[in-house]
This record gives structure tokens, C-alpha cells and sequence, in this order.
């Protein structure tokens, strides 16, 4: 099955930005949508950001405005820059492709938001 490998995160101070990324293995075009999610430990993960294979987004309340979910299918790719951190979006951040209703996951990558 596809396999998700995140980069981008990181320290970043409050107001900051980051950019996360997203490589799969195979074609993301075969996924329904592709997305970001978070989770802090003891919590359940929630979805950041989830974009369609038609490029339709959508996000939750707390980063709109603030974050914006891309995909490149040429290079089986999907972002999510990250504008106007607040320490609230410190999280291990994972990135998701579905499908049937079947997820698949990342391993993560830790965005770490300091005041």
C-alpha cells in the first residue's frame, strides 16, 4: 500500500510559519482525498486540513485563514503551510490518504510551537 512520509516540521516560535510536506510512495490521484491531522499525547487525533483529489479543501475552524492544504499529483505530493502558528498547533502532524474508507498514515512529523 502507498506509503506517507512527512518532512517539514519543526521549532518555531509563535507567529511563525512552517511547511509541511508530504511524499507518497505511489499516485495520490488514486486516493479520494488526501490530509493533514494532529494529535498531542492522551488526545484524539483531529483533522487539520483534507483536500480532495479535485482540489477541493476544506479545514477546521481553528487554522482557517491561517494554514492552506496544496497537492502537486505530479510529484505525489501534498502540503500544508502553516501561517500564524500559535502554540495551540504544537502536535505531531500526519499526513493521510483515504480512500473506501481506508486511511493510511504517515508516521508524522512534530511541529512544535514555542512562545
Amino acid at each position: 500500500q502507498v506509503q506517507l512520509v512527512e518532512s517539514g516540521g519543526g521549532f518555531v516560535q509563535a507567529g511563525g510559519s512552517l511547511r509541511l510536506s508530504c511524499l507518497a510512495s505511489g499516485s495520490i490521484s488514486e486516493y479520494n482525498a488526501m490530509g493533514w491531522y494532529r494529535q498531542t499525547p492522551g488526545n484524539l487525533r483531529e483533522v487539520i486540513a483534507i483536500i480532495s483529489s479535485g482540489g477541493r479543501a476544506s479545514y477546521v475552524d481553528s487554522v482557517k485563514g491561517r494554514f492552506n492544504i496544496t497537492r502537486e499529483d505530479a510529484e505525489n505530493t501534498v502540503y500544508l503551510q502553516m501561517n500564524r502558528l500559535n502554540t495551540e498547533d504544537t502536535a505531531v502532524c500526519t499526513c493521510n490518504a483515504e480512500n473506501f474508507g481506508r486511511y493510511h498514515w504517515g508516521k508524522g512529523t512534530l511541529v512544535n510551537v514555542r512562545s
